[in-house]
């Protein structure tokens, strides 16, 4: 499908792209007025669904240049280095885009933690208690208002919640 992209000449190209990257971004992407009668509005369609993707991707998976330049082996040299050319000098921003569409996701989300290690020495039902404390303090943002959540854990919830943490980490990798 990235293939209707050589409907258009090559100095045009670069134009569209950052359109599209722009519509990655969350800005406003290209419309099919601008471009005339170039595509029927299936081929549009299929057009700015592929180039979206093929962006998310590249950026995505951090994709060399040989990489971006192989998977587009089907289209013309002058139209694949205009997309080359797009997301190597946007790649900042696509990621940033990425991550923060990412991270929008949840309507919850950490923006800092602290942590203290408290050693309980006695209770008013033990004399001698000796009992290491994690103090966790989770500073998150909920549908825009900032909230402290506010844990101690003794150490085998600190080691219940490491173990959930690495199965977790686990996933991610095993996604990548």
């Amino acid at each position: 499908m990235i293939k209707f992209l050589e409907k258009l000449p090559s100095e045009e190209c670069p134009k569209l792209i950052h359109r599209v990257v722009d519509g990655v971004c969350g800005r406003s992407g290209p419309r099919r007025t601008d471009y005339g009668e170039r595509w029927s509005l299936t081929e549009w369609v299929e057009l700015m669904n592929t180039l979206s993707s093929f962006i998310r991707f590249a950026v995505g998976r951090g994709c060399s240049d040989q990489e971006i330049q192989e998977r587009l082996s089907d289209l013309d040299t002058a139209h694949a280095e205009a997309v080359l050319q797009c997301v190597r000098s946007r790649f900042d921003e696509i990621r940033h885009a990425l991550v923060d569409r990412t991270n929008g996701i949840s309507s919850t989300q950490l923006q800092d933690f602290n942590w203290q290690l408290k050693l309980a020495l006695s209770s008013d039902k033990l004399s001698s208690l000796n009992t290491p404390l994690l103090n966790l303090n989770l500073d998150l943002k909920e549908n825009g208002i900032q909230r402290t959540v506010n844990i101690e854990m003794n150490k085998e919830e600190l080691q219940t919640l490491i173990s959930a943490l690495e199965a977790a980490n686990k996933v991610v990798l095993q996604m990548k």
